[in-house]
């Protein structure tokens, strides 16, 4: 009786003494593992984060921070009148500047030789005019005739001074621009349009006086 109760305490201390090592082992294991894989990411560039470092990042303070200003809706009167005012500084801004159809050093000056001048075309639209009121068949024979003279005119007078002012412009182009590829034509007709135009209505605004040299 007493050597079964022995045996049963040798195999109960075997059997415990296998289980701790065995523990221990994988406690080893467990333990060296982590803390290689640890290692080996740090070693890779692994940046711990904040959370991990214990690092608190403080808030905003928001006691100081100025609330934006609600907008204020406008009212029709207001919206209207800044419309206003927004084509009146763009029409300000290309009667000054003008437009891309008048870049370029030769517009430039085939205005300064329009602007440098009188010229026949700025009164077409006015005599047209009073063409247009002398013609009526209620007018006498003789108002009709004069009518129809200063049409003729006034006709002539401008494919004069168009042929004028075009040699002119075409003599300082060549003269001034040796190598321009602007189109000669086109230059022309930009002149033309521009001296039928009344001074003060000529976009971009006269730079030279009547009479100048150019």
């Amino acid at each position: 009786m007493c050597t079964g109760r022995g045996s049963l305490a040798t195999l109960a201390r075997v059997s415990l003494f296998r289980r701790k090592s065995t523990d221990l082992v994988e406690e080893s294991v467990t333990s060296v593992t982590t803390d290689e894989a640890s290692n080996a990411a740090r070693s890779r560039g692994y940046t711990p984060s904040k959370k991990e470092l214990g690092v608190v990042t403080p808030k905003r303070p928001t006691a100081g921070r100025r609330p934006g200003a609600p907008t204020k809706a406008l009212t029709k009167e207001e919206a209207r009148e800044q419309r206003r005012i927004a084509r009146a500084e763009a029409s300000a801004e290309f009667r000054r500047a003008g437009g891309p159809r008048d870049r370029g050093p030769e517009r430039l000056l085939a205005r300064n030789v329009v602007d440098s001048r009188r010229t026949v075309g700025t009164w077409f639209f006015g005599g047209a005019l009073i063409v247009l009121v002398g013609s009526n068949a209620a007018m006498p024979p003789i108002v009709r005739l004069i009518s129809n003279i200063l049409w003729g005119a006034l006709a002539i007078g401008v494919v004069i001074d168009s042929i004028l002012i075009s040699n002119k412009i075409k003599k300082l182009v060549r003269e001034r621009f040796p190598k321009s590829t602007e189109r000669m034509g086109s230059l022309y007709l930009y002149a033309i349009m521009r001296s039928i135009t009344f001074r003060r209505m000529r976009a971009p605004e006269p730079q030279v006086n009547i009479g100048d040299k150019i």
